[in-house]
């Protein structure tokens, strides 16, 4: 069954020049049945904290990218790293950056395309929403960061899309 290990929250001067702050948050399980929903729900918490206590803006597009993109990371560990993971997120001057941790030593890569495919579509998903992704190898395990637009262009679509 999945535990909650810890967590932790706050918020923290982004630069002495900008006056912005950063809300942040964090939380570690050991991953296994109803961790999934636990991830996005803690995901969700996060973001409405973010917007009612500390007034950071951010579209419903933001609000569900953000479910979507936490909910295939936790996906991936219970399929392919079993066990504990840490998910931190942290909001400010217009971006989330999602960080997720586990223990796997595989990286993730997207499947070519194959209309005939039934499933493991969730990496070409998240590249589809975000304006970042980066993996990482850690001493112990990976870690996959993904960063978010908070906010919407004149079109209806997410502010200033980076390349990678």
């Amino acid at each position: 069954m999945e535990q909650l290990l810890t967590t932790y929250c706050g918020t923290e001067q982004d630069g002495q020049e900008s006056g912005t702050s950063a809300v942040k948050a964090g939380v570690a399980y050991d991953m296994g049945s109803g961790g999934i929903a636990r991830a996005r729900a803690f995901a969700r918490e996060f973001l409405s904290d973010a917007q009612s206590t500390h007034g950071l803006v951010m579209t419903s597009r933001a609000m569900d990218d953000a479910q979507l993109v936490v909910s295939e990371l936790a996906t991936n560990v219970c399929k392919y790293a079993p066990g504990p993971c840490l998910l931190d997120l942290e909001a400010g001057d217009g971006t989330l950056t999602i960080t997720m941790w586990d223990s796997g030593s595989v990286l993730p890569s997207a499947a070519p395309a194959d209309p005939t495919r039934a499933g493991q579509h969730g990496l070409e998903i998240v590249l589809m929403v975000c304006q970042s992704f980066e993996v990482r190898r850690e001493p112990v395990g990976k870690r996959v960061r993904v960063e978010i637009s908070l906010l919407d262009d004149a079109q209806g679509g997410p502010a200033d899309p980076t390349s990678w």
